[in-house]
Order: structure tokens, then sequence, then C-alpha cells
């Protein structure tokens, strides 16, 4: 086994340190995806009753009437509670929760007292400690790949960029029981399995890569679009193989990639079961309405002040210019890259929620963290080889720092309600407050986060809470959506 080199390790120290940032909460879309993991364990059934009444109060609006009941219209025909959240990232937790629950129970044995209802703090640890090191996997295998193309420098420091000055913090970290970073994680092991077996895929690769796809799904949908890779792949294979009259191994890819469409089908099974007994149908995931595929918001998901892709998160333009540079060392796995993000950004501006609601920048890209990561190691090369190397190495790390500390002061005003968690900033009010209120409060906070968590997170949550209807009052009746989050 190979030892870590000096990146490798840096990136595991970096890790460990920025470990504590966990927050063992479920809050807003998260409760739907621990749902299914807490019922699974708990209650052994797919009944979500108990984690929508213990739900966060913005969760609960709209949700639950003034009583405490559920309302009529959350329920199903199947009498379900509408859950249109994916499982995967239950599937993900679940071997943690297994490990959190038997220490419960054993503390039970001991004479504790430690409630063995998936709520409590061992449970909720185990999914936040899950979900980071889900993250930090999703970034270790993005820089194994961008080193296979790149000098080992630039990968890191695309690493380290991409980790600190896009959305994948607040979803690692802050908001752990939510998708993102296990997205990032299903992705980036989907595509590196998928580039690593690149030159002659075997059938037991095909049947590997067909399960990774299977799994990228469960905990992602959209991340079907990253199958125009592997098919844009066959394709062009297809194409020389008949021109070079290569019938016979035309004929052994076809079957190849029916073997892994089953596979994937196979891997896919846990969403379709869970959706044909909430909402009697697997093929209905309770999305129904919430497309327009004529008018996609292209330029509103990159630009808009109301979570933009590129003006949240700067850094991520440099990143889809770099997959064009990345044509220097492979011209197919460019195109098929920025292949891969324009499908992505047409999707994602189809879908009427397309700013995320309650999120920070455009969370939904956080499943492209290894074309992020792979792009960004690209410009970085490009530039140094239009510099001289020290100025390269200064350009690139100034820019870098700068973008992360921009982004960690941005992150700090949204979880903290400086800024509006829900619909469009001022950038003026942002910029202001970047360096006038930030550095003033910062480390009160950051002090507040580490030794008193649970009260923090209180008042945040009211914050948000008091936001939520100051909004609801100024729009009575706003665009059809899944929630508030």
């Amino acid at each position: 086994m190979l030892r870590p080199d000096k990146f490798e390790k840096a990136l595991i120290l970096i890790f460990l340190l920025t470990l504590p940032l966990s927050n063992p909460w479920v809050r807003g879309d998260g409760v739907g995806y621990y749902a299914y993991a807490r019922a699974i364990l708990i209650e052994h059934r797919l009944d979500f009753q108990k984690d929508w009444l213990a739900a966060n109060s913005s969760y609960r609006m709209g949700r639950v009437d003034s009583e405490g009941h559920l309302l009529p219209s959350q329920y199903t025909s199947t009498g379900h509670l509408d859950n249109h959240f994916s499982i995967g990232p239950a599937m993900l937790w679940f071997p943690f929760l297994l490990i959190a629950h038997g220490f419960v129970h054993l503390d039970h044995a001991l004479g504790g007292h430690i409630a063995a209802d998936g709520f409590s703090f061992p449970y909720t640890l185990a999914m936040a400690l899950a979900t980071a090191l889900y993250g930090f996997l999703a970034l270790w295998i993005s820089f194994q790949l961008a080193k296979k193309y790149v000098p080992e420098k630039w990968a890191f420091l695309s690493t380290l960029g991409i980790w600190f000055a896009s959305s994948l913090p607040v979803y690692m970290y802050f908001n752990p029981s939510w998708s993102h970073a296990q997205s990032a994680f299903a992705a980036g092991l989907f595509l590196w399995y998928w580039d690593r077996t690149r030159p002659e895929r075997a059938w037991t690769q095909w049947v590997i890569l067909g399960l990774m796809a299977g799994l990228m799904m469960d905990v992602y949908y959209v991340n079907a679009i990253l199958l125009l890779i592997p098919l844009s792949e066959s394709i062009a294979r297809y194409w020389n193989g008949i021109k070079s009259n290569e019938l016979a191994a035309v004929t052994r890819l076809f079957f190849k990639n029916i073997l892994f469409t089953l596979v994937m089908a196979i891997a896919f099974l846990p969403t379709l079961i869970a959706k044909r007994i909430i909402y009697g149908s697997a093929l209905n995931f309770g999305y129904g309405g919430l497309w327009n595929f004529a008018s996609p918001a292209l330029l509103k998901v990159c630009l808009s002040s109301e979570h933009g892709l590129f003006s949240w998160t700067p850094i991520l333009a440099l990143a889809v210019i770099g997959l064009f540079f990345l044509r220097r060392h492979d011209k197919f796995l460019s195109l098929y890259s920025i292949a891969a993000f324009a499908a992505y950004l047409y999707t994602i501006g189809c879908y009427l929620d397309w700013a995320g609601v309650s999120s920070f920048g455009n969370r939904f890209f956080v499943s492209l963290t290894p074309l992020f990561i792979l792009g960004l190691a690209a410009f970085f090369e490009r530039m140094s080889l239009s510099l001289r190397e020290r100025p390269a190495n200064i350009l690139a790390i100034s820019t870098t720092s700068l973008l992360i500390v921009w982004n960690l002061g941005l992150i700090f005003q949204w979880g903290t309600h400086l800024i509006p968690a829900r619909g469009p900033i001022s950038w003026r009010t942002a910029a202001y407050n970047q360096v006038a209120v930030v550095p003033e409060k910062v480390f009160q906070t950051l002090e507040a986060y580490l030794t008193g968590r649970g009260r923090l997170m209180n008042h945040i949550e009211q914050q948000d809470l008091q936001q939520l209807r100051q909004q609801d009052q100024n729009h009575p009746n706003p665009p059809p959506g899944k929630g508030n989050e």
C-alpha cells in the first residue's frame, strides 16, 4: 500500500482539524433525507410522522396545523407522508447509525437512559460525522482524478479551493442532513472509476460501474445527467468500430452496455421501491409540475443574486473555464465534462425552484465537485504555462485564498442571517458586511458554535423563522415548490 505524499497528508490533516465544525442537527430538507434512515432503523417501515412532528419550526410550517397535527394534504394516496427526497443518503448513513444504535443499547445495558429513538445525540452525531467523511472522500477522490492529468500541486490547490470556496462546506459541515456532500461522493466515485477503466473496461468492471451509477442516482436523482459521460464514450466507440469494420468489438460493447444498464437498474431499486410504497408508482418521484423544459432560467442560475452559481461562488467560473483547457491532456474527457456540465445546467434551469429556496449558492451543483476540481486544476496549469513559475504560483495561491476568504465570510453572513437565506440579496450590503461586520462578529460566533452550539442553533432557527414569516407576509402567494427549504 502506497504511503500518502505531502499533499495527501495535508488534506487528511485539514479534514481532521475541521471535523469539530460538524453540526449534528437535522433541519430543513434534511428532515426528509434523514427520515428514511430513522424510519427503517427505528420504525421498521416508511413511517415519517415522528420525523415531521419533531422537525424544526420552518420545516413544519405548512405541514402541521396550530394544534400540532399533520395536515391531511401531507399524505399521499397510499396513506404515507409525501417524502419526495431521495433514499440514497440514508443508505450511506445507515452503517454509521447502526453503530450509534448499538452504542445506545449498550448504554441501556449499563443503566443509561439515552433515547433509542433515532433523534438523540449519538444518532445525529453519527450522521454528521458520516456526512463530513463522505464530503472528504469526494474531495480525496477528485484530487486523485485531477492529479492524473495535471501537476499535483495544482490538483491540491484546486481541491482546497473547491473545498472552501464553493457551496460544499455548508453541506459537508453545517447542514449535514442534506444530500449534497454524499452526492459529491457518489458522483466522484462513479467518475473516478469510469476514468480508471476507460482503456478497456472488462465485464466485471462494467458491473461495478453500474452499481456505482445506481448508487449515484439513489443519492441524487439529477446525477443521472452524468450518465452522458459513459454514453458519449460508448457512442464514440460504436462509431469508430463501425468505421473500422470491427463488428465483433461493437457487438461486445453493446452487450456490456446492456449489462451496465441492468445492474444500474438493480442498484436503483431502493429508490423505485420506496417511491412505489409512498406514491403508489415506482416512477412517481414526487416532483410533478415543478419543471419547465421549454424555458430554462440559465442566466439566473448562473448570475442571479438569488443563489446564482457563479455570482455566489465565483471560483466555479474558473473551474468551468478550466474544463476547456483540459483538452490539452484529453480532448474527449474535456468534451464529455463540458457536455455534462451544460446538460446539468440546463436541467437545473428547468426546475422551478432552481434557486434552491434556502440555499447557500446554488447547492444543486455540489454534485459536480469532481468536475470542478478537475477543471480548476486545469485552469491553474494553463495559467502557469502563460506566466513564469513564481508569478503563476503567487497569482494562483492569492486568487484561491481571496476567494476562500470571501466565501467563508459569505457563509457566515448566510448562516447568521446577515443576508437573507431565501430570495435575492443585496451585494452592496453583503460587501459592506464582509468588511465591517464579519471581522467583528466571526470569532465570538465561532466560539459559541464550538462551545454552545445548541443555543446558537436555536437562535439561528428563530431568526430564520422570523425572516420566513416576514417573507410570507410580503409574498402571501409564493410560487409552487416543495416546502420552505
